[in-house]
Formats: structure tokens, sequence, C-alpha cells
């Protein structure tokens, strides 16, 4: 099970990176503002998703901690 978390905790944080990327992108292209808009709230929504996903992870396998 901690290694599901692991995974899609690695998921999410590359969409972020894909996201963001695109918004950068975005921006340097004189793209809409729109665009810029809802791309940086996908991004905020998708990493307040990974940090959930990590104190999950961190919670499932014990935060590092001996057994």
């Amino acid at each position: 099970m901690p290694s599901f978390f692991t995974g899609l905790t690695l998921l999410v944080m590359g969409l972020v990176a894909i996201v963001l990327i695109r918004g950068l992108l975005n921006m340097a292209r004189g793209g809409s503002g729109s665009t810029s808009n809802k791309l940086m709230q996908a991004r905020v929504l998708l990493q307040a998703i990974a940090l959930v996903l990590i104190m999950l992870t961190l919670w499932v396998t014990g935060g590092g901690r001996p057994s």
C-alpha cells in the first residue's frame, strides 16, 4: 500500500511540473490571460493534492521512524 501512495504522489508531482511548464510557456508566448489563470488554478489544486498525498504516505509508512 505505501508504494501505491508513493507512486500516486510522484504522478501528481509530475503533473504539477507539466502544468507549471505549460503556464510558463503560455506566459512567454504572450498567451491568453484566461488560460494562464486556469493553469495557475490547476497547479494550485494539484499542489494541494500532492501535499495531502505526501502527508498520507508519511502517515501510512510511519514517517520513516523505526518500527
